[in-house]
């Protein structure tokens, strides 16, 4: 049997705080480089929606690509089926509207109604879990810290 440890709520909050500031940096910097160009005063009104879909873009590329985003590879954290194996694409993407879009809803409902679990709502639909990772040193290497 396999041991998985799952990932505290306070190290999946330090990811998604991570990951939000990276996505809103380049969001602002690209805004800002194309408002050069042409007036796009409409998008400041509609930033709410426009980070949504961006948030939602970013974690389910690199989830269900590696399963981990920035934050997560800097928290040693990573999404995973429920078994630890490999998520793809869709499960990354139901995974991802809960955080991207309601994540307060999403994190409500899943303390709620699966107290102990460690599970938002959509990590239930998804069929996810977020775990802790290992930061191992490759083998046949050792890292002299001094």
């Amino acid at each position: 049997m396999e041991n998985i440890h799952l990932a505290k709520w306070e190290s999946r909050f330090w990811a998604w705080l991570i990951d939000n500031l990276l996505v809103d940096a380049l969001r602002i910097g690209i805004i800002g480089t194309l408002g050069l160009i042409w007036d796009l005063d409409f998008i400041s009104l509609k930033g709410f929606g426009v980070h949504g879909v961006l948030m939602f873009a970013y974690w389910t590329l690199f989830e269900g690509y590696n399963g981990q985003s920035v934050g997560k590879m800097a928290m040693n954290l990573k999404v995973t089926g429920i078994k630890g194996e490999k998520i793809d694409y869709a499960s990354a993407a139901i995974e991802s509207a809960g955080k991207a879009f309601i994540l307060p809803l999403d994190c409500l409902i899943g303390w709620l109604a699966m107290p102990g679990t460690k599970l938002r709502l959509f990590n239930r639909l998804s069929s996810t879990i977020v775990i802790k990772t290992k930061h191992e040193e490759p083998e046949g290497v050792a890292y002299i810290k001094e």
